[in-house]
């Protein structure tokens, strides 16, 4: 028997739903159907975040207690008019990512099971040299959105010093992130290390809060700073991007004003379309100016600190201290 479905009109495309009433959010009691037609609801924004990047794409085909597909890749088969791009892997291998380019590619993903959609912070026709700059204020056990908050208005402060303006979000869960469109001259390598350089100023003015520590046992009680965003094939979910969590929280863009009191738990899939019909997009300007991080880059050369360790799944980068853990580095000297 075939399976029911409904077909949604986004822009110039029609958007077949299948099995609609399948529950996805048990939570709540959202389906895929709510899914889709959230994403059709911001579609403004959430096209603003992807627009012309290759994005994985988290999928759960049974709903958000099942185990997720990451998929960074797009299936061979799909309509021709959705668009793919080509990607390099910090191994060398290559794969063709999703290209977002209108909203009806976002809707027809969804009807695939994507809840979550992860971009580059780099556009189709450079995907080297990044034009974003990406903070993610991670909150540590023993800390929470309050604290992240407060380390999220020092990187604000600092961002103001230097003359650029950051556009912050919830993560759609405890975290925050700010994002920074830059100028796309500087590749991955160079901008992970202005990350590095701002993180550390971040940790200097706010040390019982926040932390560049790579290696939890060395964090504590303070949020991260989690300048490995940066780093090649590394994402974080987008701008009006639902979490796969029971109760369906979408990352969802603030102003600074806002931020002052805002409550990630006040963000889901109901709620957020409600908000975007009132406020439009409020991170709208984000595109309107991109800054240089040669101030950040001239830090990050004065600290004789140096690099810090890549993510695991990494080869070894040139210039990268030790990759080993701290205690057991201790250990192995004995």
């Amino acid at each position: 028997m075939a399976s029911p479905y409904i077909e949604l009109t986004v822009g110039d495309r029609v958007v077949k739903v299948t099995n609609p009433d399948k529950v996805y959010f048990p939570e709540i009691g959202a389906t895929k159907r709510d899914l889709v037609e959230y994403y059709v609801s911001v579609g403004e924004g959430a096209l603003r975040a992807l627009y012309d990047r290759p994005t994985y794409l988290k999928r759960h085909p049974d709903g958000v207690e099942t185990e997720g597909i990451y998929q960074k890749r797009m299936p061979p088969r799909h309509p021709e008019w959705l668009q793919t791009v080509t990607v390099r892997f910090p191994s060398g291998r290559t794969a063709d990512a999703l290209r977002v380019t209108e909203v009806a590619a976002i809707a027809y993903c969804a009807n695939l099971g994507t809840v979550d959609f992860h971009p580059w912070p780099v556009r189709s026709c450079d995907v080297d040299h990044p034009d974003e700059l990406r903070i993610d204020i991670d909150p540590q056990p023993g800390t929470g959105f309050e604290e992240a908050r407060r380390v999220a208005f020092a990187v604000n402060e600092i961002l103001g010093e230097l003359g650029m303006t950051g556009f912050p979000k919830t993560s759609g869960s405890r975290g925050i992130h700010v994002s920074l469109r830059i100028e796309p001259r500087w590749d991955f390598t160079q901008v992970r290390h202005a990350a590095i350089a701002f993180a550390r100023e971040v940790e200097s003015r706010v040390p019982d809060l926040a932390t560049t520590a790579w290696w939890k046992e060395e964090r504590g009680e303070r949020v991260f700073i989690d300048y490995n965003q940066n780093a090649r094939d590394r994402t974080v979910a987008a701008a009006y991007s639902v979490r796969a969590k029971p109760h369906a929280p979408v990352s969802t863009p603030l102003t600074w004003e806002e931020l002052v009191d805002a409550d990630p738990r006040d963000f889901d899939i109901r709620t957020v379309p409600a908000r975007f019909a009132k406020l439009g997009d409020v991170h709208a300007a984000i595109d309107d100016r991109a800054f240089s991080i040669e101030p950040l880059l001239e830090w990050f050369e004065r600290d004789d600190r140096g690099d810090m360790p890549y993510p695991p799944n990494y080869p070894k980068m040139p210039g990268e201290p030790k990759r080993v853990q701290p205690s057991k580095a201790r250990d192995d000297s004995r």
